[in-house]
């Protein structure tokens, strides 16, 4: 049976739209000219008509075809998985955005560990061709993959441009991650060339990563060149010799097939290898020039921030943005360096005006009692996690209620947003206004069918759209693809999300179906408990697990405190005696039983262990461990002294010893630690 939210019990209005809004923002105007005056009335008819809407978006932002489609839907029609987009086209995802860049300030790049590099659209246009030609010397023609272990800098989008301008297959990972999580991810997809950097600075720190480098090499034997990036000064340095030699000339692009791969991205599943899923140039570029030039209004004279790194589907968004008109600014390091305004400050300094960032970041800014400057500012996108009631409101305290707060729901699986904000919609605590354009969204109860409004369900996609996956990476007869979205409805995309619709089209995300607590049959998002726990001052960061293999049947709670506080008396009664009554109040769960039933039942303070992240490595555990082991772990390595502590930091032996376990993980993050950014939203467990 599913769970029931309260309508009544509704998030407070924040900010009114407009008639006004229908006029001056690109979404406005999109409506006006295609006869709609509200936007649901524009959104039904993108859901009911996807070949006129989705021609219409082609039309609107002048797709760059080398040959013009023969439709926009082919002979199968639209089935899920199976549709045929745009048939007999062919086009460029690299050509596109480069000729949508600004011929002024293109790229401006903030990094800890240089100083600021910007690039004019001109300047960006001939690096890409420079290193087109470098990676055509090495072999790189239609097909070949190219990985990288590159940090969020002007180099690696260079290099993903020129990747795709010869119709080869670009793929990365941020150079935080460890050895055996690049190797399993890059292995699965071949890679010919690597493009690798040899450290960084996150904050006062330098990260040597020459060693993880030659052991990636090692385990990628497909590899036959690696273009080494002299980043942190102490690697060698090939990406120089790479775009050396006479000019170009204009950038030359490989006209390829609508759903020709573009780009391979990976979302951790609970078991096995990453995901390797596969997207297509036709897809991507759409599906990014409708959300950002409509949705987010991007064009000619916006700056466009989001703080990501490579590794997260956040940094391929950021990079079309490009192809809008906007300007696009990079981050390269701490986000919370000197003062957690960092990012805020890196905005105004830049005149951003579309920010964006992780939910978890907001609310820490609001923890922080921060009220950055306003700079530019005109709209602040937020993901990653869902942003409680409280991160809405700290948002409108400190901003105008001219400014939009964006709150997007979607996932990796379609490199985009499902759910969202837009200016033609109010915006209230807590909720997402609705589904965005050409999204067929809807709740789904477990037997398939459509919830009502205040019904919590399977967020469902009930109509295909083009940046679906071309499909998994090696899967020749999708049969992975299917099972991993189209098992329990088919014909029906099934994210994997909790979602409750208002009356009027708002949604709340309560969290990932696949991440719930369920104990003695009561169901509950985690986005339900964190609402509650991250609300406490004293929490700076919580994660909960549900441990229920074999006989276990125990919900544990992991928090870290400020600095400077310990887990008191006082705070320790707090966590315990949260009635779960009220935690799923706020969070739109009813009818849960006795007091107690659903509390923790373990609480493990200071996961920021010295020398390596513990939230992190927990969120690695909880993707991957051995479950019936963790227990073992939390108990033997957490209940240290600080001294032991330290010493635990720097052998990975010393935790194998204790929780007995071949946790490879764990290991890596140990191994060679890293300050990895648990703000910036790239797990997936929240």
């Amino acid at each position: 049976m599913a769970n029931v939210t309260e309508i009544d019990g509704r998030g407070r209005v924040l900010r009114e739209t407009s008639e006004s809004a229908y006029s001056y923002t690109p979404l406005g105007r999109f409506a006006t000219a295609r006869g709609f005056s509200t936007y649901a009335d524009l959104h039904r008819w993108s859901v009911a008509e996807p070949a006129a809407f989705w021609g219409a978006i082609a039309e609107r932002f002048d797709v760059a075809w080398g040959t013009p489609p023969s439709a926009v839907i082919g002979d199968t029609g639209l089935l899920m998985p199976g549709t045929r987009w745009f048939p007999g086209a062919t086009l460029n995802y690299a050509e596109r955005v480069l000729r949508g860049a600004p011929a002024g300030t293109a790229v401006i790049a903030r990094s800890q560990t240089r100083d600021e590099v910007v690039l004019t659209g001109a300047e960006l246009a001939d690096q890409v061709a420079r290193c087109a030609r470098g990676l055509r010397r090495l072999g790189v023609g239609v097909g070949d993959r190219v990985g990288a272990y590159a940090p969020n800098i002007p180099e690696t989008l260079v290099a993903m441009l020129a990747t795709a301008s010869l119709g080869a297959i670009w793929s990365s990972c941020a150079p935080e991650f460890g050895v055996r999580s690049v190797i399993d991810r890059l292995a699965q997809i071949a890679p010919k060339v690597l493009l690798a950097v040899d450290g960084y600075e996150y904050g006062a720190k330098r990260i040597d990563r020459t060693a993880e480098v030659a052991e990636i090499r090692v385990g990628l034997p497909s590899v036959e060149h690696v273009v080494g990036l002299r980043y942190l000064g102490v690697g060698i340095d090939s990406w120089t010799g790479l775009l050396a030699g006479p000019e170009p000339g204009p950038a030359e692009f490989v006209h390829v097939p609508f759903d020709h791969p573009l780009y391979v991205l990976y979302s951790s599943g609970t078991t096995g290898l990453p995901k390797a899923i596969v997207h297509g140039h036709g897809g991507i570029l759409l599906e990014h020039l409708k959300v950002l030039g409509l949705h987010h209004g991007l064009g000619r004279g916006d700056r466009f921030f989001w703080f990501t790194t490579t590794g997260w589907m956040m940094w391929n968004y950021l990079m079309t943005g490009l192809a809008t008109g906007a300007s696009i600014v990079m981050f390269d390091g701490d986000p919370a360096a000197g003062s957690i305004s960092t990012l805020w400050d890196v905005a105004e300094d830049t005149d951003v005006s579309v920010f964006g960032a992780s939910a978890p970041f907001m609310m820490t800014c609001r923890k922080a009692g921060l009220r950055p400057g306003h700079g530019r500012i005109r709209e602040i996108g937020s993901t990653g996690a869902p942003l409680p009631a409280e991160g809405f409101e700290w948002i409108y305290d400190v901003f105008p209620e001219r400014v939009l707060l964006n709150s997007i729901a979607g996932g990796t699986d379609v490199c985009t947003a499902f759910v969202g904000m837009n200016p033609l919609l109010t915006v209230r605590a807590g909720e997402i206004s609705g589904p965005l354009l050409g999204c067929a969204v809807a709740g789904f109860s477990p037997d398939g069918q459509p919830v009502a409004p205040g019904e919590q369900g399977e967020l469902v996609i009930t109509s295909p759209m083009p940046s679906m996956p071309v499909g998994f990476w090696g899967d020749a007869d999708g049969s992975r693809y299917r099972n991993a979205y189209f098992a329990d409805f088919p014909g029906v995309w099934r994210h994997g999300d909790w979602v409750t619709f208002t009356d009027d089209g708002g949604c709340v995300i309560s969290g990932r179906s696949d991440a719930t607590l369920n104990r003695g049959g009561v169901r509950l998002g985690t986005s339900d408990f964190y609402a509650v726990v991250d609300s406490l001052p004293e929490v700076t960061d919580s994660l909960v697990v549900h441990l229920d293999g074999g006989t276990r049947d125990e919900l544990l709670l992991f928090v870290s405190l400020a600095d400077g506080l310990t887990l008191t008396d006082e705070l320790r009664a707090t966590l315990e005696s949260m009635d779960i009554g009220v935690i799923t109040a706020s969070g739109g769960v009813e009818a849960l039983s006795l007091l107690g039933r659903q509390l923790p039942d373990a609480i493990v303070l200071d996961l920021m262990m010295p020398g390596m992240d513990g939230f992190e490595v927990l969120r690695a555990l909880q993707r991957h461990a051995p479950w019936d082991r963790l227990p073992v772990f939390i108990w033997t390595s957490l209940i240290l002294t600080a001294e032991e502590q330290a010493t635990l930091a720097k052998s990975a032996r010393a935790v194998l010893a204790k929780g007995d376990g071949q946790l490879d993980e764990l290991l890596e993050a140990l191994r060679r630690w890293q300050p990895m950014p648990v703000l910036s939203g790239e797990t997936e467990s929240r």
